[in-house]
């Protein structure tokens, strides 16, 4: 049902792309419009994750310069059944994290140093299977797509603005006005999808959604008061991580966290924890484990 419900808001965003297209330059311009899409999609496809990781100046890491962390990374991509991702560390102070790759096999998965110094093992551990949901589940392909067609609709909107036949008339102005907005509606519907779906596998990968809860509890405030210079040059970025930072709730491209949070509740009290078998003493009522992050990129 998400794949059927993602391919026929992707095709709607590519469609909105050539119409935009079609009023600035005729049939010609939707044929123009429709090349270049898929130029770019094909573009995206084989260099989108040295485009993301480039973006945040990541560092990759090892086994040797980050023993706990990438170890982490490595058993839950074992757990959940996937090649081991290349992994990456962004040195910035707001607590996130985001997958990237075109497939399974091109995967890469990074956490920012704020995450890593903010959470507990078993918080970082939730947030991890959540960015490996998203590989597994193929996310990571689509979301970039998006955002490259998105960003390209506002692009070619704000060129017809300044640049469209005078003919073009009131049906013209207002496809160049309103198909910004469409894209976004579009994007932020395929991304909020996507977020649920990897809330649901992380559970099933770590065997802890609580753990995942108390995460995005705790990281979801932060990050709306943190500065994220690469989502402020690139608003399109906001849709890569595992919170979105400093966007209001109706413009955002991710579901409400408290909804988030209910529906990882609601698969803990139903069996949903794929064997999570933390014991009382172990654990608080969130879900977390009573320890600092050993994970510190600092210490």
């Amino acid at each position: 049902m998400n794949f059927m419900k993602t391919t026929m808001l992707l095709a709607a965003l590519t469609a909105l792309f050539m119409a935009l297209g079609y009023s600035l330059g005729g049939s010609g311009g939707a044929i123009i419009a429709l090349v270049v899409a898929a130029g770019m999609n094909l573009f995206t496809y084989w260099n989108a994750d040295k485009i993301v990781l480039k973006m945040h100046n990541a560092v990759e890491i090892d086994g040797k310069s980050h023993p706990e962390f990438y170890k982490m990374v490595e058993n839950l991509a074992k757990r959940a059944q996937l090649p081991m991702p290349k992994v990456y560390i962004v040195d910035q102070a707001q607590p996130n994290a985001f997958a990237t790759g075109r497939d399974p096999e091109h995967s890469a998965v990074a956490a920012t140093t704020g995450l890593l110094q903010m959470l507990d093992h078993d918080e970082i551990e939730g947030v991890m299977a959540h960015e490996l949901g998203h590989v597994k589940n193929r996310d990571t392909l689509i979301m970039t797509m998006v955002a490259t067609i998105a960003g390209a609709v506002s692009m070619l909107a704000n060129f017809g603005l300044f640049f469209r036949d005078r003919n073009a008339g009131i049906a013209g102005l207002m496809a160049v006005l309103i198909a910004p907005f469409a894209a976004m509606i579009v994007q932020m519907a395929i991304s909020r999808t996507r977020e649920f779906g990897a809330d649901a596998a992380a559970a099933q990968i770590s065997g802890k959604p609580l753990s995942l809860a108390a995460a995005l509890g705790k990281i979801s405030g932060v990050a709306a008061r943190t500065p994220n210079p690469v989502a402020e040059r690139n608003p399109a970025a906001s849709q890569l991580y595992i919170v979105p930072g400093g966007v209001r709730q109706m413009f955002s491209t991710h579901p409400a966290t408290e909804d988030r949070i209910a529906a990882l509740e609601a698969m803990a009290q139903g069996g949903g924890s794929g064997g999570w078998s933390g014991g009382p003493d172990e654990i608080g009522a969130t879900g977390r484990l009573r320890k600092p992050s050993a994970l510190d990129p600092t210490r």
